[in-house]
């Protein structure tokens, strides 16, 4: 046995390098304190896109160890320097996640802690917590408390839970599939096509509705659709609608849509991953009229409620549809699921390891109350006006009044395709601040999504002073 435990000792030796000293854990967290305090004091001052290339050897693992102020360093350089800049107020390209700070201390405290909440048994505050949360959203958006919910990774995730609980309550399988019929708007996320691909109906018929031109889903034109489809024998089962799209921001008509729904027994799922959370904003509130009559709906909190990337939310109010497809008993889980006890985060999800992402959503709202992500929600509104009301005294043609905070907009050049992806290219090569672009009915247009918690008014009168700069220079080569 000694020469056993001699070998068990000096292995570890060398393993306790996994366990630094508190004195070690203490510069750690010092080191990246004042990294974190420098790049968050500094983003004003940078570039929010820089599309300088990756190095990827400079990525390499090593054969022998790194100190960590030296891996920050290849972190600042590699990682935060290129590409695009989520945290930046500048990111008004792509919808922005958040990066709150006291999300990031959450975050911190879970993988320190390494709390596990698939299961109530395992973590059961950890469990209260994301149900609290869930409760909360039950709440706000007008959906039963027998609902069951989950947060996921994000949207994407989140949607393919949801479309999951549809395909089961409608029995869509086997020869079915063929003959069943989905509902879209042309804008729906992508994120939909790929759930729709894995859970098994990529062969199921798939209606893309007319829009109207606010880009909403043209509630005729569905109607119109639902009826041919059944005297055609096919098998109408779901409507797919969004409160936000992410190429306009539009919010489609849901109250309308669930009337069809309803008289039709078809599922209604709403994505607001983008837009939901502006149902807390008092003059919008109306816009969102309907999203209670849904089956189901899908929202961001990494989106509009400003938290860091890799937290997506779905309710569902048909517990047993989500059960069907995700609940499992393994024999040595026996004792974790014996008990009485709420519903277990791993039963409404494909994950059965759940990371304890409802902490960096959980504490920032008991750290600063509901009232500054409202407040924040609308100045994105407000903003989104002012920036509108700027391009238009630079001569710029603009998309149509957009209902959240996305919209877009191009320059009338007599090649207006050309000449807009020309003044795109020169925006991002600047890199001050980050636009998009999208094509709308086959026109390339330059498109704003501001929803970034560090947009200020003076990110916007950067952006307009950045456009017209270059609007200029290629208005003078032209």
């Amino acid at each position: 046995m000694s020469k056993l435990t001699d070998q068990i000792k000096a292995l570890q030796e060398v393993s306790s390098e996994l366990e630094p000293s508190e004195k070690r854990r203490q510069e750690y967290l010092t080191q990246v304190g004042q990294y974190a305090g420098e790049f968050i004091s500094q983003l004003d001052e940078k570039v929010t896109f820089s599309n300088e290339k990756a190095t990827p050897d400079a990525m390499a693992l090593k054969p022998h160890k790194q100190s960590l102020s030296d891996l920050l360093d290849l972190y600042d350089r590699e990682v935060a320097a290129k590409g695009i800049k989520p945290a930046s107020g500048g990111h008004l390209g792509y919808i922005p996640g958040g990066g709150i700070y006291t999300s990031a201390i959450a975050d911190y405290l879970v993988d320190v802690t390494n709390e596990y909440v698939g299961i109530n048994y395992s973590c059961p505050a950890g469990v209260a917590i994301e149900h609290e949360l869930l409760d909360w959203m039950m709440d706000i958006f007008g959906y039963p408390r027998s609902s069951v919910g989950n947060l996921a990774s994000g949207g994407s995730i989140a949607n393919l839970i949801a479309l999951t609980a549809a395909r089961d309550k409608h029995g869509i399988k086997n020869e079915k599939i063929r003959n069943s019929v989905i509902y879209l708007s042309p804008q729906v996320h992508h994120c939909i096509n790929k759930a729709l691909k894995i859970i098994g109906l990529e062969d199921v018929q798939i209606r893309y509705v007319e829009l109207d031109s606010f880009h909403r889903i043209d509630t005729s034109d569905l109607e119109g659709k639902i009826k041919i489809d059944k005297k055609e024998g096919l098998h109408p089962f779901l409507i797919i609608a969004s409160a936000g799209t992410t190429d306009t921001g539009a919010i489609d008509p849901m109250d309308r849509i669930a009337d069809l729904a309803e008289e039709h027994n078809l599922w209604l799922h709403i994505d607001a991953a983008y837009g939901g959370y502006f149902v807390l904003v008092d003059s919008v509130k109306e816009k969102f009229k309907g999203i209670e009559r849904s089956d189901s709906l899908v929202v961001d909190p990494h989106k509009g409620l400003f938290l860091p990337y890799g937290l997506g939310a779905v309710l569902v109010k048909d517990k047993e549809a989500v059960y069907h497809s995700h609940v499992y008993r393994a024999n040595y889980m026996q004792d974790a699921v014996a008990e009485e006890s709420p519903v277990h985060p791993a039963d409404v999800s494909p994950e059965l390891t759940k990371h304890f992402r409802s902490l960096r959503m959980w504490l920032p709202l008991q750290l600063h109350g509901i009232e500054p992500f409202k407040a924040c929600l609308e100045e994105k509104l407000l903003l989104t006006r002012y920036f509108r009301e700027g391009l238009l005294k630079l001569g710029f043609k603009l998309g149509p009044e957009p209902d959240l905070s996305v919209s877009y907009f191009w320059y009338p050049a007599e090649d207006e395709n050309t000449f807009n992806r020309a003044l795109l290219k020169s925006i991002h090569e600047d890199g001050r601040v980050f636009l998009s672009s999208t094509v709308i009915d086959g026109k390339f247009v330059i498109r704003m999504a501001i929803l970034a918690f560090r947009t200020k008014l003076e990110t916007i009168d950067k952006a307009l002073n950045m456009v017209e700069t270059h609007l200029k220079d290629l208005l003078s080569k032209h």
